[in-house]
C-alpha cells in the first residue's frame, strides 16, 4: 500500500498529511482533480484515526421543518414553497411541541434539529417562544436551530443586530447552530443558484457571531453543481480560517447536490460515487482544525455512507426521522433509521459505534454500563 502510495500523483501531499503538515490552497486543487482515489481515501483515513482512533459516533435526534415557506425560493431547493401555495405550510409552535412530544414517546432524543424556510410574515417572538416552550417541556434535549441564514433574517424580522438576535434566542434555549446554508462560498457560484441567499461572506460572519457568544456550530458545502475544484477549495480554507479564529466549529459535514425537481436540475452533475467520497476525503485531509467530518446518510445513501467512514468521516449523523427537504429533491433513502440500525451499519465496517450528544460528549445507557 505504501509503495503505491508513493507513486501516486499526490505522494507530495501525502507525505505532508503523514508530517502532520497543514495542506495549501493548491494542495487541495489537486486532490479534487486527482483520480487516486485510493491514495486520497488513505491519506483520510489516516487523519480520521489521529483524531479519533476506531470510533464512529452518531446521536438520537430528530428533525423539524417547521415551514416550506421562504422568500428567497433558490434555485436549487426543492422544499420551498410561497405563502398561498400548494404544499405550503407553517406549524403553530403548539404544533411544534406536540410534535415533538410524538417523536420523544417513539424514542428519546437528546437532539431536536430545527431548520425551516425564510418565512416573510413570522414575527420574531414566534422563534423565541417556540425555544422557550421545546426546553419547558424538553429540558435535557438539545435544541439544534436555525441556519447562519434564518438567524440573519429572523433578525431582520426583530429589527435586531444578528448579536443581538443570537442573544435571544440564546436565553430561550437554542444550543447550537446547523450549518445549513453555506453551499458554496464563491460569489459567481452563489450567482449561478442562489442570488437571493446571504453572501457567503455574510454566512461567515454569523458563524463568527455565533461563537462569540458561545454558541458552537457546524458547517457544511453543497457539492455537485456548478462549482470546480477551486470552489472547493477555498470553500473548505474559508471554514478553516473561521476555525482558526473562533475554534467554534464542531463538524463538517459535505452535501451532495440533489437536483430532482428543483430548477437547477439541467446543471446537476451525474451521480458519482467517488466524487462524493473524495468530497469527504479532501474536507477530512484540508480541514485540519475541525475535529469531525460527518457522513449525511440521507443524501450519500447508506452502502456510500458506510464506505465514506474509511474515507474520513468518523460520524454517521443520526436518527433522523422525518426530514423532508432532501427527500423533496428526490431523495431515496429512508426517512430515518433506529439505534440498532445505526450501530449495526456502523460495526459492518469495523468501527466502533459511539452515542453521542449534540457537543460531542459520549453517551453511556446504565444497560450499556451495567452490561
Amino acid at each position: 500500500m505504501y509503495s503505491a502510495l508513493a507513486r501516486s500523483d499526490i505522494a507530495d501531499i501525502v507525505e505532508k498529511v503523514q508530517a502532520h503538515e497543514r495542506l495549501s490552497f493548491e494542495d487541495g486543487v489537486r486532490l479534487f482533480e486527482s483520480n487516486d482515489i485510493t491514495a486520497i481515501g488513505c491519506a483520510a483515513d489516516m487523519v480520521r484515526r489521529r483524531l479519533n482512533g476506531n470510533k464512529t459516533y452518531y446521536i438520537v435526534n430528530r428533525h423539524i421543518n417547521h415551514t416550506d415557506v421562504c422568500k428567497n425560493r433558490c434555485k436549487f431547493c426543492a422544499y420551498s414553497r410561497s405563502e398561498g401555495e400548494d404544499g405550503a405550510y407553517m406549524m403553530s409552535v403548539a404544533e411544534v411541541v406536540a410534535r415533538a412530544e410524538e417523536l420523544y414517546q417513539d424514542l428519546k432524543f437528546t437532539e431536536l434539529h430545527i431548520v425551516g424556510g425564510l418565512h416573510p410574515t413570522l414575527p420574531f417572538e414566534y422563534y423565541t417562544e417556540m425555544l422557550s416552550a421545546l426546553r419547558a417541556r424538553f429540558p435535557e434535549v438539545h435544541l439544534q436551530a436555525f441556519t447562519a441564514v434564518e438567524i440573519a433574517h429572523i433578525a431582520e424580522i426583530g429589527a435586531l443586530s444578528v448579536e443581538e438576535c443570537m442573544r435571544r434566542l440564546k436565553e430561550a434555549g437554542l444550543g447550537s447552530l446547523p450549518g445549513g446554508g453555506a453551499e458554496v462560498f464563491a460569489p459567481e457560484v452563489r450567482n449561478r443558484i442562489c442570488p437571493e441567499k446571504m453572501a457567503g461572506d455574510d454566512w461567515l460572519s454569523v458563524m463568527r457571531a455565533a461563537h462569540n457568544l458561545g454558541l458552537r456550530s457546524n458547517a457544511t458545502m453543497l457539492y455537485g453543481h456548478v462549482e470546480n475544484a477551486e470552489d472547493r477549495a477555498d470553500h473548505l480554507l474559508r471554514l478553516r480560517n473561521l476555525q482558526d479564529e473562533t475554534g467554534g466549529f464542531m463538524s463538517f459535514i459535505p452535501l451532495r447536490f440533489h437536483a430532482d425537481n428543483t430548477n437547477l436540475a439541467h446543471l446537476a452533475r451525474p451521480r458519482s460515487g467517488i466524487d462524493d467520497l473524495k468530497s469527504v476525503a479532501v474536507s477530512r485531509l484540508m480541514l485540519d482544525n475541525f475535529p469531525h467530518v460527518k457522513v449525511f446518510w440521507i443524501m450519500f445513501g447508506l452502502k456510500l455512507a458506510q464506505v465514506a467512514l474509511s474515507f474520513g468521516a468518523d460520524d454517521f449523523d443520526g436518527t433522523v426521522v422525518e426530514e423532508k427537504i432532501t427527500h423533496r429533491a428526490g431523495a431515496e433513502t429512508p426517512e430515518g433509521l433506529t439505534v440498532a440500525d445505526i450501530r449495526r451499519l456502523i460495526e459492518e465496517t469495523g468501527t466502533a459505534p459511539v452515542e453521542r450528544d449534540t457537543l460531542y460528549r459520549e453517551v453511556t445507557h446504565e444497560e450499556q454500563a451495567v452490561g
